[in-house]
């Protein structure tokens, strides 16, 4: 051990004088050590940071290509690819498949979006384009009549939203979308944009949720990428930090990040009341029953007037997929049984098969999420009614397909609690 010492002493003070070397002392000598590791971290980070970003951020493969070749087709292509009037900004992506970008476009800030999950599944990247091309635009063929196209569309709506009486109303709003020059027909690449952006599970959602106050609003489109009304503000202050190193924080951290740099409390409270809202909008609409299948504050966005919007849609699922992906799947114990983060199914263990029944409703699963959100800095008078009830409120348990008459009871508690607490105030 003593060599070893004295060998990390001559390797550390090679690069001075012999004079200094004499001079130094013990502690001067793990100063030394401190700054070289320092260094080596630093560069560490750089690194990884420096891999991660052009990972993370390839809107590159996203662009004009196919639109030139004549593949594609959309209401942005013009301004995208020809005008240069779609202005790409700062890189969001947290997942090498979505690419996210914030933008301008018409003197409005936009989020930019791209799927490029083919893309990079291929062994070499510089292929890229042409098998975009040859997977992601093979539907429909050429040929297809715009009947063979609708029933196409109806039966993938079907499949994922569920057999629906809304959804020949929602096909004939997604051939409306398809024709975006209005000269009453559907071109190929104008379908095989359209087809290509159903397959993205955010641009589903945004289509089913198009009128409900609480869902980012679409405005364009060129193939499979497409443009929304600009990024919410995050009301998780983690969220700005590299997508590797946001598990290593712990949840203590979290919650002081929110406390020193979230909105004030009633703001908070004016967020929350929007999240509930936004799950009664999930529950029963117009295009079936949809899941939040990843809880986290991560995904509660606000409005410069801090009204609540759903910063990403990713993970929220419709039902008819999520009994799709769960029903009959094989099983030795629940934890076998989910859907995306925490979408949870129970198993039968005599069969061995996954149920098709969610155990958690959204509402439990947002009042969890809500305790860590609101009881930090409520006021005194509030703090033991509001935590009283998102106690109850957590312990909603029996099938989400069952959430009834007591679960909206629940949820109207917790609204009218929080909004007697800042109603006939400015943060009303």
């Amino acid at each position: 051990m003593r060599r070893l010492r004295r060998l990390v002493h001559l390797v550390l003070l090679c690069p001075f004088s012999k004079g200094l070397q004499g001079r130094l002392p013990g502690l001067r000598v793990k100063y030394v050590l401190l700054a070289w590791l320092g260094i080596f971290v630093g560069s560490w980070m750089v690194y990884v940071h420096y891999s991660s970003y052009s990972e993370l951020c390839r809107g590159h493969v996203c662009q004009c290509d196919q639109y030139r070749k004549g593949i594609i087709s959309g209401s942005v292509c013009q301004d995208l690819c020809e005008l240069q009037k779609v202005e790409w900004r700062t890189c969001l992506s947290s997942a090498p498949g979505q690419q996210v970008y914030s933008g301008l476009w018409q003197d409005k800030e936009v989020t930019i979006k791209c799927g490029i999950e083919e893309a990079l599944n291929s062994k070499a990247w510089p292929d890229a384009a042409p098998r975009r091309e040859l997977v992601l635009f093979d539907k429909p063929t050429r040929g297809t009549s715009i009947q063979e196209f609708r029933e196409m569309t109806l039966g993938f709506l079907k499949a994922n939203l569920g057999d629906l009486p809304s959804l020949p109303a929602l096909v004939d709003q997604i051939l409306l979308m398809a024709d975006f020059n209005k000269d009453h027909r559907v071109s190929l690449a104008e379908a095989k944009s359209v087809w290509a952006l159903l397959q993205r599970n955010e641009f589903l959602l945004l289509l089913s949720l198009q009128e409900k106050e609480h869902a980012s609003r679409l405005l364009g489109y060129c193939g499979d990428l497409y443009l929304t009304e600009g990024i919410p503000h995050g009301s998780w202050h983690g969220a700005a930090l590299l997508p590797a190193l946001r598990p290593l924080l712990p949840s203590v951290l979290h919650r002081a990040l929110q406390q020193w740099f979230g909105p004030a409390w009633p703001w908070r409270a004016k967020i929350a009341i929007g999240l509930l809202e936004f799950v009664e909008e999930l529950f029963h609409g117009s295009y079936g029953t949809f899941y939040m299948c990843e809880t986290t504050l991560a995904n509660v966005g606000y409005t410069a007037t801090y009204d609540f919007k759903m910063a990403d849609l990713q993970q929220v699922a419709p039902e008819a997929t999520v009994r799709r992906f769960l029903q009959g799947r094989h099983c030795e114990q629940s934890s076998d049984c989910i859907y995306g983060r925490d979408c949870r199914a129970p198993c039968d263990r005599l069969i061995r098969q996954c149920k098709g029944d969610l155990i958690q409703p959204n509402l439990a699963k947002v009042c969890e999420l809500l305790r860590d959100y609101l009881l930090p800095g409520a006021p005194a008078d509030l703090s033991e009614e509001l935590g009283k009830q998102l106690r109850t409120c957590t312990t909603l348990s029996g099938l989400a397909s069952q959430v009834e008459a007591h679960h909206s009871l629940v949820l109207s508690h917790l609204k009218t609690l929080l909004w007697r607490e800042i109603s006939n105030t400015n943060y009303s």
